[in-house]
């Protein structure tokens, strides 16, 4: 998978403090490898194993080498770098670029970035946003909630009433990730990630309301930009053949990107306060986090007093 340095740069242009200083025009410009490159091998003229497909990051020691070189010496090297078709360059420590590199970078076709930050902080950081720009990436059918620190995914049929109860739960001061379609990636520590789609991100449809802003009627509180997923939920229509777990003995699982992810599948009746439900049922994933499971510890002990009638 690749990523253009558009997405790059949108995506940590904050915590990077990326500044776009020339070839703004040429941001499509495809990363088609997640490690990051300093050329310093590359700017004394070799250029075998050369990661061109890769972000190139000039920092002091490449800067300070340049300088060092005569002015023809040093245009031919950037002159060759920039020839291998790079996507783009980064100078850190808020380094401007050199007159030969806004030359290159306009006949290439390059974006020149750069950075406050110091060399190998930056290197570290920009990997992780690269990492999580490059992972995999899919949606899904369902509204997501942070409930308590908790990543809540409702699924359910169209009309089901997942908007209605995600909306109930931000009245209770809870908050909206995404609703109706969730975009699932996996990040570099393993753990799935949930988001909106940029397009309908802050906003929530309810049959025969419409369309509604959430920030503007609930504050900025009310909503995530991304969450950790942690449970999934099922909301269904009761079915004669449909069993349900009433004890939680018998925990039911999903797996996304290979992550195992704990299911619970709802009833949806009349009357039913299913807002309530939910924020319970993250409240109880939490406990089984800290080690609490009360289907187990209920069962533990009925099974303890039952031996002991057994002996008596």
């Amino acid at each position: 998978m690749s990523i253009t340095v558009k997405q790059f740069y949108e995506y940590g242009k904050e915590s990077l403090a990326l500044d776009v200083v020339a070839g703004e025009a040429y941001l499509d410009n495809e990363v088609e490898e997640e490690a990051l490159n300093r050329p310093g091998l590359a700017l004394t003229g070799f250029f075998q194993f050369f990661a061109f497909r890769r972000i190139q990051v000039v920092g002091l020691a490449e800067n300070a080498y340049l300088k060092s070189l005569s002015d023809r010496d040093r245009a031919k090297r950037i002159q060759d770098l920039f020839s291998r078709k790079i996507p783009c360059m980064v100078l850190t420590r808020s380094r401007h670029p050199l007159p030969e590199m806004w030359e290159a970078a306009e006949e290439y076709k390059v974006p020149l970035l750069k950075s406050p930050m110091l060399t190998n902080r930056f290197i570290n950081s920009a990997t992780i946003v690269v990492e999580n720009l490059m992972a995999p990436v899919a949606r899904f059918q369902g509204t997501m909630m942070e409930i308590m620190g908790v990543g809540v995914l409702i699924e359910g049929k169209p009309g089901i009433g997942k908007s209605e109860t995600a909306l109930a739960l931000i009245e209770r001061g809870h908050s909206l990730v995404s609703d109706d379609i969730t975009v699932l990636r996996k990040n570099n520590m393993g753990e799935v990630i949930g988001s909106a789609a940029d397009l309908t991100r802050y906003h929530m449809e309810i049959r025969g309301l419409g369309i509604i802003h959430i920030p503007s009627l609930f504050g900025v509180a009310s909503m995530r930009k991304e969450a950790r997923l942690d449970l999934v939920i099922r909301l269904r229509r009761p079915e004669p053949d449909l069993e349900y777990d009433r004890t939680g003995l018998s925990p039911e699982f999903t797996s996304i990107f290979g992550v195992k992810l704990p299911v619970i599948t709802i009833p949806v009746t009349a009357g039913r306060d299913l807002a309530h439900v939910v924020e319970v049922a993250a409240l109880n994933q939490t406990l089984k986090k800290l080690g609490h499971d009360a289907a187990k510890e209920l069962d533990e002990k009925l099974l303890h007093v039952l031996g002991k009638k057994g002996k008596s």
